[in-house]
Formats: structure tokens, sequence, C-alpha cells
């Protein structure tokens, strides 16, 4: 190790987890990782899952951040931190709060501390399904169609839908707020030691993908245009920047607070923040016309595609598709899943009721033993449902699912739409269940593939990042036999916070662009799962009856 290395740190938001690693530019090298759970959210506060609020308090955020990075270069020398070059951060989203004049969350000040209007609204919060319904039919009657890059749907999961019910639902709030602004936005502005909400730096991954920003109409959607869905509205477009920017420039420099709890120099450099699956595309290595299919709680599906090869081409009913969003003078376009990993894990919460009744009613002899064998039991459920689902003989007449269980991202996105399990019968165990479950979120990336591919945009095979991608052989080739594609599973089990190094690196000049940075950090693949012809013709006729399943389902 030479005084000449360069390092770098990418910060990764989860739903319920901060991530930091440190990275040698010259190889990817992973030096030092730590992960930071939300303290509040891990204990279900201010959230309420039958009413579809899931909300995030800041200081899950602020805490977070210090003690990741910290815990992360704590594994470090010196060497090493002396020439830390830059942090990049990627967030989930659209995840917005409520913001004073400072650009400070307004549950960070006095009055508000314990409001879940003045918080986070987390990326799966459906509280505003009516609201998105409303500029939905509000936009079909417009002249200029300001819905044209975000698949022609407007989401309840985005960010004018949860102002506009941050709006309606608490007025102390609103009368409070300055801007509305994402999280992929707020921490390079925290970082920075940003004072001012008009100097906060929006970037254009978020702006386009879930605010409706667009060159074509010089920015967001005129003043008249969303005053025409409510009133309540009337001068929110103007407070926010019409300028975006992609993720491999520079929102500022690393503030003198956070250089002190970080024990770095205030030359580091902070990127402009972006979502998580847009840089976990970028850590995945994402390759033009390959689909990078970000797998954990929910699913994002992203590409990147040559502006020239794209031309006019309207894909809709998917997540927008926006120059610069994944890479840098590229089209990104994106689509996804509301529920993967969060269908295998409310099963596995059904089923573990039992257990978990058990144990709350405990008597105090045996207790630590016994509460030792629950959780055991617990913690194996989904590894056993894997392991005898996959016993299971594929035939034609097995137990079938829709995998709606918070709603439906894309195609056509409806966060209203119910679930379903059907042909059950007195044989119907826990692992046919399970199976039906999977195959059903198998099915629901086949859909999205099929959007692409019929509105002429080729999919060539697919590159499996995250959790599920690296735990789930199963689920996996049973994917791969759905869908008919290959899917490439990358290496690393981080992908995201790579993929911000690899935006980090590349803010730093270390290299001209983020793709030199992909070339040079990438981590490359370590598992490739083909399709079998045989069940795929198997799957064909189950499809079928899953589309069935699903039309009836949404004409309820």
């Amino acid at each position: 190790m030479s005084d000449h290395d360069n390092y770098v740190i990418g910060v990764d938001y989860g739903t319920a987890s901060v991530r930091s690693i440190v990275v040698n530019t010259a190889n990817g090298e992973q030096l030092a990782a730590a992960v930071a759970t939300y303290e509040r959210f891990s204990k279900g506060m201010y959230c309420n899952a039958a009413e579809n609020q899931f909300r995030q308090h800041p200081l899950d955020y602020i805490e977070g951040l210090e003690r990741s990075v910290t815990a992360a270069l704590s594994q470090c020398d010196d060497t090493v931190k002396k020439n830390i070059r830059a942090i990049s951060v990627d967030t989930t989203g659209s995840t917005p709060v409520a913001v004073d004049k400072t650009g400070t969350p307004l549950a960070l000040t006095p009055g508000f501390e314990d409001n879940p209007n003045a918080m986070f609204f987390l990326w799966k919060d459906h509280t505003g399904i009516r609201e998105a319904e409303e500029i939905n039919d509000h936009a079909k009657r417009q002249e200029t169609d300001y819905l044209k890059y975000v698949g022609g749907i407007y989401s309840s999961e985005w960010f004018w839908a949860k102002l506009l019910r941050m709006l309606r639902e608490d007025e102390k709030v609103a009368k409070a707020a300055h801007s509305w602004v994402e999280h992929c936005d707020w921490i390079p502005f925290l970082l920075t030691g940003g004072t001012d909400v008009k100097k906060i730096k929006r970037g254009v991954c978020a702006a386009g993908h879930k605010a409706l920003w667009d060159k074509e109409w010089n920015g967001f959607p005129p003043d008249d245009f969303f005053t025409g869905i409510d009133s309540l509205l009337k001068g929110w477009s103007g407070r926010l920047p019409q300028d975006t920017f992609a993720a491999d420039r520079p929102a500022g420099r690393l503030s003198e607070a956070w250089a002190m709890k970080f024990g770095l120099s205030t030359d580091v450099q902070i990127g402009i923040g972006a979502m998580d699956a847009h840089m976990g595309a970028v850590g995945g290595q994402i390759e033009p016309y390959y689909m990078s299919k970000v797998m954990g709680t929910s699913t994002c599906d992203m590409l990147a595609l040559p502006t020239q090869e794209v031309g006019s081409v309207l894909v809709d009913g998917i997540c927008g598709q926006v120059t610069g969003s994944v890479i840098p003078g590229m089209i990104g376009m994106e689509a996804g899943q509301s529920a993967f990993g969060d269908v295998y894990a409310w099963f596995q919460q059904v089923l573990a009721w039992p257990l978990k009744n058990f144990r709350d009613n405990l008597g105090a002899t045996d207790k630590a033993e016994t509460l030792e064998v629950l959780q055991h039991i617990e913690d194996s459920l989904l590894k056993e449902l894997n392991r005898s689902a996959e016993k299971i003989e594929l035939t034609e007449g097995l137990e079938l699912a829709l995998d709606w269980l918070n709603g439906r991202r894309t195609p056509d996105a409806d966060q209203s739409v119910k679930a379903a399990i059907t042909d059950l019968s007195l044989g119907s165990d826990a692992p046919h269940m399970f199976r039906a479950l999977a195959e059903a979120t198998c099915f629901g990336a086949k859909k999205i593939v099929e959007r692409f591919t019929d509105r002429g945009i080729p999919i060539k095979g697919i590159i499996g990042v995250g959790g599920v991608a690296k735990k789930a052989p199963f689920i996996m080739q049973m994917m791969s036999d759905v869908l008919e594609l290959p899917i490439r599973i990358h290496k690393s089990e981080q992908t995201c916070a790579y993929g911000a190094a690899m935006f980090a690196a590349t803010v730093a000049g270390i290299y001209p662009d983020v793709q030199q940075a992909m070339k040079q950090m990438g981590q490359g693949f370590d598992e490739t799962y083909r399709p079998n012809d045989e069940r795929s013709v198997i799957y064909k006729k189950r499809y079928a009856k899953y589309l069935e399943l699903s039309n009836f389902v949404d004409s309820k």
C-alpha cells in the first residue's frame, strides 16, 4: 500500500439499515464494511402496516450514517483514512421529507419530534393511493403529457402523491414546510453542512423517475398543473430548483463537523445522491440490454440504453425513462415489483405466529433455553421452505399465487390491488404454498420483461444482485426457467454500496466516467443460471393461468 493509493466510501441506505464500505479505487478491493440498523424503525415506531404507513425518523439516518462510517473506518489504518477522496450515497426512493428553510427535516425541530408526517415517507408508504389516482386523472386531461416519461401512470410510492397526502393530512406540518426533499438529495446536503434549503442539489435520478422532472418542460411541471389537482399544491413546484444533476457530479465537500466525526479531511468530495437500485445496477456492472434486477424486500429492475438506439420509444407502465439516471449519457429505465423478499418474509411471519405467541407467554422456567430453540426454528423457516419446495414435482395443477401483497409497482402501477392464492386443497401444505408464492414473484418478473420486449426493447439476459439473488438458488433457477433467460449473479453482496463507491471514484476525478470505474472496480460474477427447456414449457402454461388470475383480481 502506497501513499498514492486512493480510497472512497460508498454508503447504501436500505429499508432497514445503512451499510458503508471502504474501497480501493485501483481494483475495487473492499477494505472494510459496517452496517447500522435503524433503531426506531426496527421497533416498528411511526409505522402502521394495516394503514400502509411506513415512516422513518431522520435520526435513524443520521445515527446510522455516523455509526456505519466510523465503524468501517475503524477497520482501516491511517494511510487509508488520509487518502479517502470521496463519499457517495444511495438511498431508497421515493422517500421524501418536509424540511424547514435551513433544509432541516421537521422531525428534528421542536414540536415535531414524534410526528410521523414530519418524517421521511418510506418508499413503501402507500398512504397516498387516492392522491396518486387524482394526479393520474388530472394528467389525462392535460394537453401536455407530463406522465409520458414515468410510464404513463403516477404511483402512490412517489414524490408528489406523498406530498399531497402530507398537505391534506397535517396542516401544522404543511405550514412549517419550506420544501419537500428526497432522502438521496438530503444526505449529501447534510454531509456538506448545508444550511439553506434553496441550495440543495437535486439528483436527476429521483427527480426524473419520481417527481416528473424533464428537460422537455424545462424542469418540473408548471404550477397550474399542480393547482389543477389541489390548491394545496400551489407554489410547490416553484420551491424546487429547475436544475438537476447526474450522480457523477459533486454536491460539495465534507463539512468540518462531519470531518471531525469521521476523522477525515474536509477535502473529501461528496457526490450527488441517487436511488439504491440505480447505483446498485452500476455496482452490478450493468450492460446495455441486460436487465439489472436488484432483489431485496422489493425489486428494482434497471436498464441502461444508448440514447440514439432508444430514439422516440416510450415504454408505458414502468417507473420512468430518464437520461443520465443510471449511467450519465444513457437513458435509464426503471421497473420493479413492490414486494419480492417481502412476500417470502410475510409467509415466514404467518408460519412463525405460533412460535412468537408461545414465546411471549413463556414463564420464567427454562425460558432462555426455550427462547433459543424457538428463535432457531424461526430463523430456519425460509431455508427449510426453499429446500422442501425445490423437491415438489412441477406440474400444471399446482397451487397458483399472485404476488401483489404490497400492491403492484409495474407494469401499470396500482398499489390498491391485492394478492391471492388459488387451487388450495387439504393437501396444500406450507412448502406448496411457499412454492406458489415464489413462482408468483417470478411470474411478476416475467410480466415486466414482456412489457419491455413488447415495446421494442430487447432483453438479452438478467444480472441478479441483492440478498435474494445470492441466497436463494431455488428461486433464481425458477426465475431463469420462467423468463427463459440466463441470469448472472454478481459476486458482491452489496452492489448498491459498490455502485456508490464507483460514483465516488468518478466524482473524485480518479476515473473520467463511471463506465471506466465499473471496469476497474467491478467484482465480476460467480454464478450463471440457465433455463431448463422442459420446465419452461410447463411454466408457460402456468404463466397463462397467472395472467388469468391477475386479470380477474385486477377487475374487482
